[in-house]
């Protein structure tokens, strides 16, 4: 835990390393909310299709969601969200004339439901 989601618009695949994206956003979790680096997990996952209100766009998204234990302050749940909309706009570039919507949420999951496991390696 934490557990890292970020949806994305398939306009967006060559607009950003998702690698090199989401080791920055592991560094920043464990700098803001001190979680330990191995317990950082991040997945992308490409999201069909984004409609913004009545817009006929081109609009693309990012959706970042933390799914963290229970116990950090609102503070710094704050604090993860403001540096992970900064690094999104300064790692994702979308084309000209396309409106980029970004979004990070920071959630607390029930620790005694939660399970993980390790398999191999």
């Amino acid at each position: 835990m934490p557990q890292i989601s970020v949806d994305y618009s398939p306009e967006l695949a060559g607009a950003f390393d998702r690698r090199e994206l989401g080791l920055a956003i592991n560094r920043l979790t464990v700098e803001t909310i001190n979680a330990t680096p191995e317990a950082c997990k991040t997945v992308f996952r490409e999201v069909q299709d984004f409609v913004v209100g009545a817009s006929a766009g081109p609009d693309v998204q990012v959706y970042v969601e933390f799914q963290i234990f229970p116990g950090r302050t609102p503070e710094a749940k704050a604090a993860l969200s403001d540096a992970v909309q900064a690094l999104l706009a300064e790692r994702v570039v979308p084309a000209p004339g396309t409106r980029l919507f970004t979004a990070v949420t920071v959630t607390d999951v029930d620790r005694d439901s939660y399970r993980s496991a390790t398999i191999g390696g």
